[in-house]
This record gives C-alpha cells, sequence and structure tokens, in this order.
C-alpha cells in the first residue's frame, strides 16, 4: 500500500467525522458504539461478498476504495456503486433481509474498513440511545443517494453526466480502471474514451 497503514485510534476518529455527516452523534456515544466495531483490512481485489453468499457487515471505508457490481453475461459487469474514504458500502437487500446477495463486493485499492456484524448492530440497536438515530439517519441518507444518482442519469445526457462526474470527483480517473467507471456512468467504453480524450485535450 503507498499510503501509511492508519491505526485503529485514527481509523475511529475518521470514522466520527464521516458519521457526523449523517447525525449529530457525541463522541461519548462514538466511544460507546467503539466495542460493536471491526477494523477490516483487506488486499487489492478482494471480494468481500460474492453473489449467493450472505452480506454480514454495514461497511465504512476509512482507506481505499470499494466497488458494487452485477456481473450480467449479457452487458457485462454493472457497476452500481464506487466507495471511497467516507462511504457506506454492503449488499442491503442481503444484510437487512438475510438472504444471499445478488451483487458482488470489490476491493479496487488496498482498503480498510470500519464494520459492524448484523447480529452487533442489533445489540447496539438495543444497547446505545444515539445508535437507534444515527441508524435511521445512515438509512434514510442512503435511499436518498440512490434516488438521486437514479433521477440524475434519466435527466442528463451521456455528456453531461461524463463532465458533471469528472468536474466533482477528478480523482477517480486515477484511481478506477476506465471501464469500470464507464460502467458506473452507464456510458459505452468507446464513448467513455472519446469523452476522455475531448476532456484531456481541453485542459
Amino acid at each position: 500500500m503507498g499510503e501509511k497503514i492508519i491505526g485503529a485510534r485514527e481509523c475511529y476518529e475518521q470514522l466520527l467525522v464521516h458519521l457526523k455527516r449523517f447525525s449529530s452523534i457525541s463522541r461519548e456515544g462514538m466511544e460507546q458504539l467503539i466495542p460493536y466495531l471491526e477494523i477490516r483490512r483487506f488486499d487489492k481485489k478482494k471480494k468481500l461478498v460474492n453473489q449467493g453468499e450472505m452480506e454480514n457487515y454495514l461497511n465504512v471505508v476509512v482507506q481505499g476504495l470499494v466497488r458494487k457490481y452485477v456481473p450480467y453475461s449479457i452487458r457485462g459487469e454493472v457497476t452500481l456503486q464506487l466507495a471511497t474514504e467516507g462511504h457506506i458500502i454492503q449488499s442491503e437487500i442481503s444484510f437487512h433481509h438475510r438472504v444471499p446477495s445478488d451483487v458482488i463486493i470489490q476491493t479496487l485499492e488496498p482498503t480498510v474498513l470500519v464494520s459492524i456484524h448484523y447480529d452487533r448492530m442489533q445489540e447496539a440497536l438495543n444497547k446505545i440511545p444515539e445508535a437507534e438515530a444515527l441508524g435511521r439517519a445512515i438509512i434514510m441518507q442512503m435511499f436518498i443517494k440512490k434516488d438521486a444518482r437514479y433521477f440524475d442519469q434519466l435527466k442528463t445526457s451521456t455528456r453531461e453526466r461524463f463532465l458533471e462526474y469528472m468536474n466533482t470527483h477528478p480523482h477517480m480517473l486515477q484511481r478506477v480502471p476506465q471501464k469500470i467507471l464507464a460502467s458506473y456512468l452507464n456510458i459505452k467504453p468507446e464513448t467513455f474514451s472519446r469523452l476522455k480524450h475531448l476532456l484531456l485535450q481541453k485542459k
């Protein structure tokens, strides 16, 4: 890993910053939550959940990059999510309904996650007053982001979608293979290459 290896305390400090985007969780609430959490470290291209497996963790990325995708045979791989530092990623339907996952979750870089197991989350929700409010806020924001992305893809042209993403996430061109970025933006690979070439020419 090119970046320094972060320790447990730094992981939890970063997690507190990330969680405050969802809810006004206090430092005391965070300290109560820590015993229920796990720090998990993975190499690049490690599958965290495969199709047909049960998703047992809710994960926050504190270092690295993770993607969620479906390997359709006709269309090829369809990338549903790219999660960088501060993002939550999991196979939601599998995790919440306790059914096998339809998606694959895989690291694209060496990655550090702060995770909570399904069973431990149930305990935390029952024992920590702030955990329930935090859980509701996270679920609400995840649904909002999904809807916003869906409607954004419906109302924007391919070129607009490409330019907006590159303007707001310029670093992703260096971190994510072009084929995966094209899949995530629902753009044909050859169209993505042409738009990328035009963008670089302007710069």
